[in-house]
């Protein structure tokens, strides 16, 4: 018979295989070549899709956010002392990132709501589909995921929540490699010269110029 030690150990590798499963299933339903087919196949009806796409996203999370929390665990970092300092500053940019960012999407796109009213899809979460590059654009190319990431690392953790900061962090990342690829498919070489002036996420570029 397996031992608590062992039964923990398979808890933390099913949790880690879970994440991972829900973030191939994420990143699948959105990659190009995925989502150009299904333009394709479904025609006028591919404008439920982003809409089917965060339904599934919400309804698959639940479970594996409800199986790391049933994982008892004793914490492994702590935000104390003059740390609340940072965990405060962290809170604060991830809520300046996303407010910021609403400035400039359009959030029943993101929803996938206005794509059914107008029929039309859009690789940018903006109202009419426009490449916008100013306000927070032009500080950083992905603010809400930037803030995600923010946002996760500034919360106390055990190794459940640990395993779950590292997967979604890689998660995140590769999220916005695959935006980048539809982005530069959708605008060409007007994303490419934003490329160049903006950080997709760490906005090394706007505080050093010079950055390459």
């Amino acid at each position: 018979s397996l031992n608590l030690n062992e039964l923990k150990t398979m808890d933390y590798l099913l949790l880690g295989l879970f994440w991972i499963l829900w973030c191939a299933i994420h990143s699948g339903m959105i990659c190009l070549k995925v989502t150009e087919y299904l333009k394709l196949r479904l025609g006028t009806y591919f404008r439920f899709y982003r809409l089917i796409y965060n339904l599934v996203a919400i309804l698959t999370i639940i479970p594996v956010i409800s199986f790391g929390d049933s994982i008892e665990g004793s914490l492994i970092f702590q935000w104390k002392g003059y740390l609340l300092i940072l965990q405060i500053l962290l809170l604060a940019i991830s809520i300046f990132l996303f407010i910021a960012g609403t400035k400039h999407y359009d959030i029943f796109q993101f929803l996938g709501i206005r794509q059914i009213w107008t029929g039309k899809s859009h690789s940018v979460i903006t109202k009419g589909g426009e490449l916008k590059t100013d306000g927070i654009l032009s500080v950083t190319r992905h603010p809400w995921y930037l803030a995600a990431i923010l946002l996760i690392w500034s919360r106390e953790f055990d190794l459940s929540v640990l395993i779950t900061n590292i997967i979604l962090t890689l998660y995140l990342i590769i999220g916005t490699l695959l935006e980048e690829q539809k982005l530069f498919y959708e605008y060409g070489e007007s994303y490419r010269k934003y490329q160049k002036k903006v950080s997709m996420l760490i906005p090394f570029k706007f505080f050093c110029p010079d950055w390459n």
